[in-house]
């Protein structure tokens, strides 16, 4: 089936999604069947759901409960500061990277995203846009990569996207693309060989980064979906979140690195919790987090670690975890929030 198919027949409500795995109010009482923040899942993406578990790791990530309603102190609706942005759409927070906010949709609601308050309405870039944004970029010559964000920026037909390559190819001082997306995981054919024959028609690099939270998310469809997208990337990366209830066990993201190897995707990032409002539910603690990820310095070969990174609003890059804790620019970071 056509991915956009797929993508407009996803699942919008907690009772749907329910009885798709055989599940009912009585296994989670605790489903909110009308959240602020919409329900979306696309079929192939339930498919690889337990049915029967009201426990599994996928359905945890996108069913939506009562807790997000609660407020908690730390959590915000804006955690990374981000509506500052130069231009609408861009965001230049990291010095030699633009980020623009290419696509305000998803094809899955993740209940963790840190942008699930964003005003995608008021910056969000549209086609009327375009010309500012390679103005920007042609000033500012210290930006050599553009990176796709949103929403997800898969959301655009490839034709789209075809014609916004090109444009920023043309400018000199670009080096490469980079497109964050969770699309070809969530439905596999969106890989298809338009976006392919795109990315291979351009003469700079392009760098993909998945977003893969454990290893059940991987099936024979991701698999070749990541197989073809190999062909055509310089890199196929992967960002992962330590959620609490997913996968805040040492051997789940164990499994997940080793996974993400088997399907020929590179651990990149693992990312802790922005701390969003709806999201307090999936937070761990500082002192777990650091548990879990010595854990997996001791169990996997170092190609398969993912660094452990933070965002924190105002800093210029990733905040990265060390033995001593987190180091900016070579000095302690005491995190006041916790």
């Amino acid at each position: 089936m056509h991915w956009q198919r797929l993508l407009a027949d996803a699942v919008t409500t907690a009772d749907g999604l329910l009885s798709c795995l055989g599940l009912d109010i009585q296994h989670l009482p605790e489903i909110d069947n009308r959240p602020d923040f919409p329900i979306r899942v696309p079929q192939p993406f339930i498919d690889r759901m337990r049915r029967g578990d009201p426990f599994d790791p996928l359905l945890r990530q996108v069913l939506a409960v009562s807790d997000e309603r609660h407020s908690m102190p730390g959590f915000m609706q804006n955690p990374l500061q981000e509506l500052d942005g130069p231009i609408p759409g861009v965001l230049h927070k990291y010095r030699s990277r633009a980020l623009l906010i290419y696509r305000g949709g998803c094809a899955v609601n993740c209940r963790y995203c840190f942008r699930r308050h964003f005003p995608y309405q008021d910056r969000t870039l549209t086609r009327h846009d375009l010309d500012a944004v390679v103005r920007y970029l042609e000033a500012h010559s210290e930006v050599n990569e553009v990176i796709f964000s949103g929403g997800d920026p898969l959301m655009a037909g490839d034709e789209v996207l075809a014609r916004f390559f090109q444009r920023l190819e043309a400018i000199p001082t670009i080096r490469r693309l980079r497109i964050h997306t969770r699309l070809p995981v969530v439905i596999p054919d969106r890989v298809t060989d338009t976006f392919c024959q795109t990315v291979t028609s351009i003469k700079i690099p392009v760098v993909v980064v998945l977003h893969v939270n454990h290893a059940n998310e991987i099936d024979e469809a991701v698999v070749k979906a990541v197989s073809r997208l190999r062909k055509v990337c310089r890199s196929v990366l992967n960002q992962a979140v330590i959620l609490r209830g997913v996968n805040d066990s040492a051997d789940d993201l164990i499994a997940l690195s080793e996974r993400l190897f088997e399907a020929g995707i590179d651990p990149y990032y693992l990312n802790v919790l922005d701390r969003v409002s709806g999201a307090h539910h999936f937070d761990v603690s500082e002192k777990k987090l650091q548990v879990l990820h010595q854990a997996l310095l001791e169990a996997l070969p170092g190609f398969l670690v993912p660094k452990l990174v933070k965002e924190v609003p105002g800093i210029g890059h990733k905040v990265l975890w060390k033995y001593t804790g987190w180091k900016v620019y070579g000095v302690l970071y005491y995190d006041h929030l916790r």
